[in-house]
Order: structure tokens, then C-alpha cells, then sequence
């Protein structure tokens, strides 16, 4: 087998175990070299020792995807040793489920801060020497909790659909400098997901399975702006759409022509995957314009 990602250097966050632990071994098989970083020391240096026992090079830096300085810290030591970073895989968080009648308000914020602040923080901390590379890749753990909603998950949920908008405008923005960025949503057998899903499904579900799809994330010939739904060693890719709708206007009946029309509102023929946000403005203001050539 060839090896796809030979000298390219790769900060895989939450990686001391798990989802994350499956991420860096793979993508050291595949030729890089890895920075496996964890709130826990022990754990990624175990993890980075397995990589270096099976003739990889890997480090280890213990640092949380919220403490800005820590980051900071472990990209400039990555560029001092390496003198780049062209994947960064953001894969560090956490749970606090319960209901929304039963969560507080301090685990709301706990979730979003770990999984959307710490993307945007070990992100921006990689950005530039990327934007000045002109060469990029960027993954963020986006989840079906977020895409489709779970019982008992919205922190987890609003967090995983934030990471969705954040990967949209980061591949925009980015696509100039070489820089793709797309979104992986896991199902894997972890710390995380025991106790939501049983056993038996546990068990197919090794977060081995999930990995490979990585490679057609940040490789060279890499998407920007996919979202890449992997596990079991299934792969699949959803999609944010819009639906064609309907011209209603101004009258003042406005809201009930669109409550009476709501299955042609939502009638999913036709629809497009927009290429930018304010493609639904174009759209609209066509629509109203040709409304009106035609009063």
C-alpha cells in the first residue's frame, strides 16, 4: 500500500485514547508525523510511544483545546521541529447529557466551550502558518446529534452543528490559501458513547473503522467543505440543502399562503447544495423580481 501522507506533520487533538488515539496511529500509518495531544500526559505519551514503536514520530503535548497559550505554545513547538502543520484534526471533547428540562446551564456552556471554542482556538492557532504555506487541511468532529438532533444532546447537538457553520465559512475563507477544511462525524465505540448505544452495537463499532476516512479528508486531493459520516466501516456524506420554495410576496395573508403551501415549501425535488450563504438571498431576490415581471 502506498503511503499517502509521508512527511506531512498532523496535530490530532483528544487523541491520549479512543476516537482520537485511532486517528493519530492511522494517520502515522499513512506517513505522518503526529503531535498527539491530551488533557492527559500519560495517555499521549502512551499513544505517541505506540506510534514510535511502529517506526513512526510522534510527540506528545498535554495541553486543553481551551487554554489559548497552551495551544499556542504546542503549534510554535510543533514549527520549531517541524517547521509546519498541514493537518489538524480537531477531535478533543466531552459529554454532560441530560435532558434540556434537567441540564444547567453550566454543562450547556461546558460542551460548546470544549468542542466549538476549542476547535476555533487550536484552528486559529494553525492558520496562519498554514495561510503562509499556502497548504492546509483541517477536520472538525462534527456528529448525527448535531446534524439530526438526539434526545438528551443539546449541548452536545448545538455544539456539533456550530462546528458544521464553522467549517462552511473557514473552507470559504480558506480556499484561496490552500486551506480545506471539511467535518467527520463519527459513530464509534469510546468513552463517550457508552452508555448511549448497547452493546452489541458497541462492538461493531470500533473507532478503527472511522479512520480511514480521514485520508480522503486531508489528503492532497482532499474535498473542502464535506461532511463525512463514518462508522462501522461505512461511509456516507450529508448535506446542507435548500429546496426550490415558493414566491408568496407581501400580501397581507403572507403567513397563512405559506402555512397552506408548507408541503411545497418543503418539497425536496430539486433542491441544491448552496455553494456560499447568500446564495438563498440571490435566490431570493430573483424570485421577487420576477414576480414582478410578471404582474
Amino acid at each position: 500500500m502506498p503511503v499517502k501522507l509521508r512527511d506531512r506533520v498532523a496535530i490530532v487533538t483528544g487523541a491520549g485514547g479512543g476516537l482520537g488515539r485511532a486517528h493519530a496511529l492511522y494517520l502515522a500509518g499513512q506517513g505522518a508525523r503526529l503531535v498527539v495531544n491530551d488533557v492527559s500526559e500519560a495517555n499521549a505519551a502512551a499513544v505517541a510511544a505506540e506510534i514510535e514503536a511502529a517506526g513512526g514520530e510522534a510527540i506528545a503535548v498535554a495541553a486543553s483545546v481551551t487554554d489559548e497559550a497552551a495551544v499556542g505554545q504546542m503549534v510554535e513547538a510543533v514549527l520549531a521541529r517541524w517547521g509546519k502543520v498541514d493537518i489538524l484534526v480537531n477531535n478533543a471533547g466531552i459529554l454532560r447529557d441530560k435532558s434540556f428540562a434537567k441540564m444547567s446551564m453550566d454543562d450547556f456552556r461546558l460542551v460548546l466551550d470544549v468542542h466549538v471554542m476549542g476547535a476555533a482556538i487550536c484552528t486559529q492557532a494553525v492558520w496562519e502558518p498554514m495561510r503562509e504555506a499556502r497548504h492546509g487541511r483541517i477536520v472538525m468532529t462534527t456528529s448525527s446529534s448535531g446534524l439530526y438532533g438526539n434526545f438528551g444532546q443539546s449541548n452536545y447537538g448545538a455544539a456539533k452543528m456550530a462546528l458544521v457553520g464553522l467549517m462552511q465559512t473557514l473552507g470559504i475563507e480558506g480556499e484561496k490559501y490552500g486551506i480545506r477544511v471539511n467535518c467527520l462525524a463519527p459513530t464509534a465505540a469510546t468513552q463517550m458513547t457508552h452508555g448511549v448505544l448497547g452493546d452489541e452495537s458497541l462492538r461493531s463499532l470500533a473507532p478503527a473503522l472511522v479512520s480511514p476516512g480521514l485520508l480522503a479528508l486531508v489528503g492532497d486531493d482532499a474535498p473542502t467543505r464535506a461532511i463525512l459520516c463514518a462508522g462501522a466501516g461505512h461511509f456516507a456524506a450529508a448535506h446542507v440543502t435548500l429546496t426550490e420554495g415558493i414566491q408568496v410576496g407581501d400580501p397581507a395573508d403572507a403567513g397563512e399562503r405559506v402555512t397552506a403551501s408548507w408541503d411545497r415549501v418543503t418539497d425536496r425535488r430539486d433542491e441544491i447544495v448552496p455553494g456560499y450563504g447568500f446564495v438563498q438571498a440571490e435566490r431570493e431576490i430573483a424570485a421577487a423580481q420576477a414576480a414582478l415581471t410578471t404582474c
